[in-house]
């Protein structure tokens, strides 16, 4: 266990040299979630929700635990061989650092030089599991010498040596990188956005009902939910961001700093997004007033031309620093709807957990085909030529927002008194709108919910509906029709492989 500590330490302090996405339970970690299937990753986030990285990586700690106590028992006996077997370890941490997409020939060394440095601490602390004083008539011969009585001084001074000098290195390197962070978070902070030639419109009165237990209408930045596969989110410096455009019927590339960006027209705009992930009546949905630049415009300044015009790229792959792909449609960032490079929400820099410095904002598309983070390259390809991360794992290559609708209050299981009882919720079909929200009790007729003041077809609208309540046990249950005209389905199906369908049911007991 002070040898594993030993590795991990010394891992954190190399990968402050290298970055801290090559630090060993990171790298491991990221290419767990690379090989995850679809339905294992829906499990950890329907579960788990935002902690499944967390659950990750206390799995993975478990388990190197596990895997030291093995080699420790291995050690006793065999010390050669119990120190080849943590150098086992460091080339499963290495490979695993230098073959994720974004990795590095550099991002093995913490895996190796941790393992190295492991070895010889546990094959050292094995030692001191000798006899001082020589062969005893009991002692047994190993391939790392004789073993016979403990010398317990020697290995507690060299273990307590040992664990110390880890717990130091551990600290240092965690200390440099917090260091490193600190200063792109002050030039984050540093940042001043300009005010947007277009601004969203205002937000009408009467968008947000203000009923408790109903979420707001814009989403505190703080709240917004974040699902994404990085164990480390990435801090980007502003000054040092390049963005490529390049491809399939790019006429003339295009590279950009942060700075050109916002020495361009800025938009502002009121937008929800909605994560793939998200199970009927799930919190992965959030509002926000976005600002940034229109992507349809840059690509049109490179050349690109829409499948509808002749362009020869349908897809966009979008990259981003901790090598993600996303791919998404020509068609739709270039269809006249506000697809933004964002670089602001809710009024400030993008927070890092959310893309900073710039990401990708489509309304009307599920995250995962749209809405790439801390994003860094754009290349215009095809379909057929190129399969993105998650269609690569079994999702859709297209994913519009399926017409969905949320009770969020009364919350299941609550008991409201019998009575006048506001139901309310939010519902969102983006870049349609929501013409009609209906709830029914007990599984009886439709009631039509007021609707709050609509404040543009790309953001969620929120609804109440008073109900009569009587005593007893009740199911409530809402749907949502859209502006096209389509009503959810009352058919439940899982999120795999383009989102899920279904009303959403809250059950209460009114007294």
């Amino acid at each position: 266990m002070i040898a594993g500590f030993t590795a991990l330490c010394v891992a954190e302090l190399v990968a402050a040299a290298v970055r801290p996405e090559a630090g060993p339970v990171t790298a491991v970690g990221g290419a767990v979630i690379d090989r995850t299937p679809p339905a294992v990753k829906d499990f950890a986030v329907r579960n788990f929700g935002t902690d499944d990285k967390l659950v990750l990586r206390l799995g993975i700690l478990v388990l190197l635990g596990l895997f030291a106590m093995a080699v420790g028992v291995l050690a006793l006996r065999h010390r050669r061989s119990g120190a080849a077997a943590v150098l086992v370890f460091g080339v499963v941490g290495a490979v695993a650092a230098a073959g994720r997409p974004e990795g590095r020939p550099a991002d093995a060394l913490p895996s190796v030089v941790g393992a190295v440095v492991a070895a010889g601490v546990l094959y050292l602390l094995a030692g001191r599991l000798t006899s001082a004083a020589g062969p005893s008539p009991a002692a047994e011969e190993t391939d790392g010498g004789t073993r016979g009585a403990f010398d317990r001084r020697g290995f507690v001074i060299a273990a307590t040596a040992a664990a110390a000098a880890s717990a130091g290195a551990g600290l240092l390197g965690r200390r440099l990188q917090a260091s490193e962070l600190a200063g792109v978070s002050a030039s984050r902070g540093d940042i001043a956005l300009p005010a947007p030639a277009s601004p969203a419109p205002a937000i009408p009165g009467g968008a947000d009902l203000g009923i408790r237990g109903l979420s707001s209408f814009v989403t505190p930045n703080k709240d917004f939910y974040r699902v994404d596969t990085a164990l480390v989110v990435p801090r980007v410096d502003a000054d040092r961001w390049r963005l490529r455009i390049h491809g399939k019927g790019v006429a003339r590339p295009v590279t950009l700093g942060f700075q050109d960006l916002l020495r361009r027209e800025l938009v502002e705009r009121d937008i929800t997004l909605t994560c793939v992930s998200n199970q009927v009546g799930g919190p992965y949905v959030g509002n926000a007033r976005w600002i940034g630049v229109r992507l349809a415009d840059l690509l049109g300044e490179a050349g690109v031309k829409p499948p509808s015009k002749g362009g020869p790229a349908d897809q966009i792959v979008a990259r981003s620093v901790d090598g993600m792909t996303i791919g998404t449609p020509v068609e739709a960032v270039m269809d006249g709807r506000d697809a933004l490079l964002a670089v602001g929400m809710n009024g400030e820099p993008l927070p890092f957990d959310h893309g900073f410095p710039v990401r990708m904002v489509v309304p009307g598309l599920y995250g995962y085909v749209s809405a790439c983070k801390w994003i860094r390259d754009i290349e215009l390809t095809t379909f057929d030529a190129y399969d993105a991360y998650w269609v690569e794992r079994d999702w859709s290559r297209e994913a519009p927002i399926k017409t969905q609708s949320r009770i969020d209050t009364p919350r299941p299981f609550a008991s409201p008194r019998a009575g006048t009882v506001p139901v309310a919720g939010v519902a969102w079909a983006q870049h349609r709108g929501i013409a009609r929200v209906e709830v029914r009790v007990d599984g009886g007729a439709w009631h039509i919910a007021r609707l709050a003041a609509e404040a543009g077809r790309d953001t969620w609208r929120q609804w109440v509906w008073e109900w009569p309540a009587t005593t007893g046990h009740h199911t409530l249950e809402v749907r949502a029709t859209d502006r096209s005209g389509v009503t959810q389905t009352d058919k439940r199906v899982g999120t795999v492989p383009d989102g899920a369908t279904g009303w959403h049911s809250v059950v209460v007991d009114v007294s």
